[in-house]
């Protein structure tokens, strides 16, 4: 049975996520300016809190676990536990996110931000590459 690429990919853009955040940790408080985390948790990360890098860090472990779940749904790893449930759930997740600048735009213009438009442009890609694989797996899942 050959590998999905879609789902592939959608691992290899989640595995990528989670390193970023990363280096976001180890980058300090300009990382998390520049990547958009907002000056609360910047201003957290040069006080030294720890608060910043725990989230930073089980966002990138639960982006890590999402490269896992898109390597097992694309046949690449052994099926992990509720994979037909969670495959849905992470696509489902991803689109929504993707969904948030055009909420903004349509229901909140003033929060708004470069940073909302360009981080769900991101999401939305992320969701449909997560989408397409999954349509192309499900009768196997």
């Amino acid at each position: 049975m050959p590998y999905n690429i879609p789902l592939i990919v959608g691992a290899a853009l989640s595995a990528i996520a989670a390193l970023l955040h990363i280096c976001v940790i180890f980058g300090g408080p300009a990382w998390y300016r520049f990547f958009g985390a907002g000056e609360r948790m910047a201003a957290g990360a040069a006080a030294g809190h720890l608060y910043p890098p725990i989230v930073t860090l089980l966002i990138a472990c639960v982006l890590g676990v999402w490269a896992a779940y898109a390597l097992s749904g694309a046949g690449v790893l052994q099926p992990l536990p509720l994979l037909a449930f969670v495959l849905p759930v992470i696509t489902a997740v991803y689109l929504l996110r993707g969904l948030v600048a055009l909420a903004l735009f349509v229901f909140d213009r003033q929060r708004l931000t470069a940073f909302w438009v360009w981080s769900s442009a991101i999401c939305l890609v992320f969701g449909i590459v997560h989408l397409v694989g999954l349509i192309q797996v499900w009768d196997r899942l």
